[in-house]
């Protein structure tokens, strides 16, 4: 886990580096921790933003829940950077083997019972991970549009984090269960495209929103290598939604659709 200030610094703009600093000395790093080669922290902005960091050999993979559409990383990525190049956090990977060891399959299979039952998110890790069902398109809109409301007054100014359900397609993609993910980026876009109405401000967010949901759709459905009448299901999807009467996404679905037939053709 090596990391210098240069390769920090070619990682973002130089204001970006330099508001880096600046929080970092600020002390607005509130959590650090490491385990094994992932990093998670929670850095003061506006918000609380949470920024994950995995190490892998010479790749390094950020994430921050903060609006950053820019180029490079961003200010909180950057400070938790930083204070890892300054003094690297103690690795606990090491210290929950040692007490794994010790623990017996039932009080273990207890244990996790129980963060289970009382933490949903985590819940719905586990049952993407190793659960052979998922949620609907329904019901994942639903959740997507309760984040709108719950960042209505009355419009909706900044970017709303939608990493969680990016995460979720994700794991299903690493377990090759594609209909799993297209279902989740097809509630992204089709969400995001009905409360589009809703936002006035952070527009780049959102458009970047829609578009890499509707990349990761088109990319799950073409490797399912679908039928021609599986494929006319899927493609309708993105024909509806490019002849809604609201034109304000319109062309972008248009082109995800001659995107999609120009693959699946080849």
């Amino acid at each position: 886990m090596n990391i210098d200030t240069e390769a920090i610094r070619d990682r973002c703009t130089d204001p970006v580096f330099d508001r880096g600093q600046t929080y970092r000395r600020e002390g607005r790093i509130q959590q650090l921790d490491r385990f094994d080669d992932l990093i998670s922290a929670v850095v003061s902005g506006s918000n609380p933003y949470d920024v994950t960091i995995k190490f892998g050999g010479r790749s390094l993979e950020t994430q921050c829940s903060c609006p950053y559409d820019s180029h490079g990383d961003c200010k909180h990525v950057v400070a938790v950077l930083l204070a890892i190049a300054g003094d690297p956090p103690k690795d606990e990977s090491e210290r929950i083997e040692a007490v794994l060891g010790d623990v017996s399959d039932e009080e273990l299979r207890t244990f996790v019972h129980e963060i289970l039952a009382t933490h949903s998110t985590v819940r719905e890790q586990f049952l993407t991970q190793f659960g052979d069902e998922h949620k609907s398109v329904e019901e994942y809109r639903q959740e997507i549009g309760h984040l709108f409301e719950q960042h209505a007054d009355p419009v909706v100014f900044e970017a709303i984090d939608f990493s969680r359900f990016f995460d979720i397609a994700e794991q299903y993609r690493e377990r090759d269960r594609y209909l799993a993910a297209a279902t989740v980026y097809r509630a992204l876009f089709e969400e995001v495209d009905e409360k589009f109405t809703w936002i006035d401000g952070a527009y780049d967010h959102y458009a970047q929103t829609l578009q890499t949901a509707l990349d990761g759709y088109i990319d799950c459905v073409l490797v399912t290598d679908p039928t021609p009448e599986d494929f006319e299901t899927y493609a309708g999807v993105l024909e509806t939604r490019a002849a809604t009467e609201s034109e304000i996404n319109n062309r972008q679905f248009w082109r995800a659709l001659d995107n999609l037939e120009d693959r699946y053709d080849q």
